[in-house]
């Protein structure tokens, strides 16, 4: 009888045990889906105001924060190049896409002249990200290579650059 205490206990045990790992896989998942859920409603948002931004110059006029003046015209452009630089890094941020497919999507987004305009002329709001940031991190992988493809003496730039590791 003591045996058989003794083994219903362990198989007790054991499935509170699986039960356990189970639970807090399913809740890591449900956390991460709520995240992906958030990130998502948070890009619909941010491209709805952009669009809003860009058909209206009264609200463009709202966003107008860079340090020289920028004609109507070019911030509407400004805005679309915000509107597509985040929409690349919410594809990163979902999984979408790794930092290396990240870096290749960005070496095109750059092959643009209005689109590196508009980064040079926000540089200074990428000044206030945090240092341990992954914005400010991407920003800083966005810099160098900005440069390097202004620094490149090669008309093949797609192989300008180095991308960073797969697997992030």
């Amino acid at each position: 009888m003591a045996t058989q205490s003794s083994g219903v206990r362990k198989i007790v045990s054991a499935a509170k045990g699986t039960l356990a790992a189970v639970s807090g896989s399913l809740s890591t998942r449900s956390t991460r889906h709520r995240r992906r859920a958030v990130l998502a409603q948070q890009h619909r948002l941010h491209f709805d105001l952009i669009c809003k931004a860009m058909d209206d110059p009264a609200l463009a006029a709202v966003l107008d924060t860079y340090e020289t003046d920028v004609p109507l015209e070019k911030q509407r452009q400004f805005l679309f190049a915000n509107a597509l630089y985040i929409n690349a890094l919410y594809f990163h941020r979902i999984g979408a896409m790794t930092r290396a497919e990240l870096y290749g999507h960005l070496r095109v987004m750059c092959q643009n002249e209005v689109f590196r305009e508009y980064w040079e002329a926000t540089r200074h709001h990428r000044k206030s990200l945090p240092e341990a940031s992954e914005e400010y991190a991407l920003g800083l992988m966005m810099d160098d290579l900005v440069q390097e493809l202004l620094d490149a003496d090669t008309d093949e730039w797609w192989v300008v650059g180095e991308p960073p590791e797969r697997s992030a």
